[in-house]
């Protein structure tokens, strides 16, 4: 198993339109299905997989892309804001190569990526 405890934690934002750029990584029959900002790039989930794309540098030119196929997730948990003192949520993956935690900034609808995370691992495509 890959050591990842240092290097998977990734905080979405907010719901952005699907990025142009992103057709470019897809595989045939793949589509983009959401995307969410993140403090330096964007998380886009598909029908296969959930990529997070992590601009680097003081330019943002070096890119670092991250590709998580559904089918390496074992099991999942979510969890809703709690109200004044929890705002944010978060949704943990274990996964093939590890603990993946998501954190999920006030306004994103934790149940609906619950929901997308269950019918792209849970579903036949």
């Amino acid at each position: 198993m890959v050591e990842t405890s240092n290097i998977l934690a990734w905080t979405l934002r907010n719901e952005i339109p699907i990025p142009d750029d992103v057709s470019s990584q897809l595989v045939e029959g793949e589509e983009a299905v959401a995307a969410f900002s993140t403090f330096r790039d964007a998380a886009v989930f598909t029908t296969k997989r959930l990529i997070v794309r992590d601009a680097q540098g003081f330019t943002g030119k070096k890119v670092e892309i991250y590709s998580l196929p559904y089918r390496d997730i074992h099991m999942w948990s979510s969890e809703n804001a709690g109200g004044i003192l929890d705002r944010d949520g978060e949704i943990a993956l274990w996964t093939r190569a590890g603990y993946i935690k998501v954190k999920l900034l006030k306004g994103i609808d934790v149940r609906r990526l619950d929901q997308l995370i269950a019918w792209a691992v849970l579903s036949t495509h």
